[in-house]
């Protein structure tokens, strides 16, 4: 079983304003053998998003982002998460990418990342979702492996 967190970053989703679609889709699509442990909504707040990554990777083996990821002024998702971690996966980030390119050119716009902290894999999806259900999807098959070898439930490849 695989420990997840999902955080929403919406200014209007914490406020109470807008239900959190993308975060409960999240949930929705994850296998059986993800257990998220940990779930909520914040404003787009850097040192908030900050310190609750930091805490739910002692917690977490899997963290999933939705929101804050494009080029509105108060988008922080990429940067905060970057400045936590210990190690870029770009694979994972550049695949999701060369796959919603072929979807849309908008996707040109997306500043996501993934990123690995201690035995925490840290993925940040769009806020759509659309864009959650399609990033998700894409990168699910992936993960058993993934986090096994960062959690140490396999030590071969």
């Amino acid at each position: 079983m695989y420990k997840v967190g999902i955080i929403t970053l919406s200014d209007k989703g914490a406020q109470g304003l807008r239900e959190d679609i993308s975060g409960a889709l999240i949930k929705e699509l994850l296998p059986e053998n993800f257990q998220v442990v940990k779930q909520t909504i914040l404003p787009d707040d850097k040192e908030q998003l900050r310190s609750l990554l930091i805490d739910w990777c002692s917690v977490c083996d899997l963290l999933l982002t939705t929101g804050g990821t494009g080029l509105g002024v108060r988008d922080i998702t990429p940067e905060v998460t970057l400045s936590i971690a210990d190690k870029e996966v770009p694979g994972i980030t550049e695949g999701m990418r060369l796959f919603n390119l072929q979807k849309t050119p908008f996707a040109m716009l997306s500043r996501a990342v993934c990123v690995q902290r201690g035995k925490t894999l840290i993925i940040n999806l769009p806020g759509s979702p659309t864009g959650v259900s399609e990033n998700l999807t894409y990168v699910l098959p992936i993960l058993p492996h993934a986090l096994d070898i960062l959690t140490d439930r396999k030590t071969e490849h």
